[in-house]
């Protein structure tokens, strides 16, 4: 099975995970969910159901040097939402956080990577947000932002139609697509 590494940060739509990590397997993902440490405090009480929904653990640390790698290896890893400080501390290489680290590596190791940001208009008038964004990109991560992705809305409103999920798992399966996989008959099924 293709493996997706789900990251999200501690935007609202967060909230909104367990969704979006069904409609994720149900596109033929093996998915593990990472988040960043204040995304983890805001789903604590969900943890343990989404850690049954993905069948792996969900992480917001980094493990010690000696513990062994409790995922798969990834094929291909979404981060949404991107918060402006997720987003900035990726492109500067400031990994102190798991998902940050896991991210900055991926440039260098060549997975595929899709980021959709979940700022606000005063966050996104930051000049560090656009030279982040645009870093990014010269990295070769796919940055929905703007037309075609997430666009900022006021301070403290939201989108009536929600943050776009399906554009970021799109996004994804343009660049790899997921292998369909039938555990009942041991088999590809494309």
């Amino acid at each position: 099975m293709t493996t997706l590494y789900l990251f999200g940060s501690a935007a609202p739509p967060v909230l909104e995970i367990a969704g979006v990590i069904q409609s994720a397997q149900a596109r033929g993902w093996d998915v593990c969910l990472g988040l960043t440490p204040t995304a983890a405090r805001w789903l604590e009480a969900q943890l343990p159901e989404l850690e049954r929904l993905t069948g792996h653990p969900v992480r917001s640390e980094y493990k010690l040097p000696t513990e062994p790698d409790v995922w798969p290896e990834t094929h291909a890893i979404m981060l949404a939402p991107a918060t402006f400080n997720t987003i900035n501390e990726w492109s500067l290489g400031l990994t102190s956080k798991f998902v940050v680290g896991v991210v900055a590596e991926a440039i260098g190791k060549e997975i595929p990577t899709v980021a959709m940001p979940c700022v606000n208009s005063a966050y996104a008038q930051h000049p560090q947000f656009h030279w982040s964004v645009e870093a990014l990109r010269s990295m070769g991560v796919t940055v929905l932002y703007g037309e075609g992705g997430f666009v900022p809305n006021q301070p403290g409103e939201r989108r009536p139609e929600g943050y776009p999920w399906h554009l970021a798992l799109d996004a994804v399966e343009m660049i790899v697509r997921p292998s369909a996989y039938d555990p009942a008959r041991g088999n590809r099924t494309d």
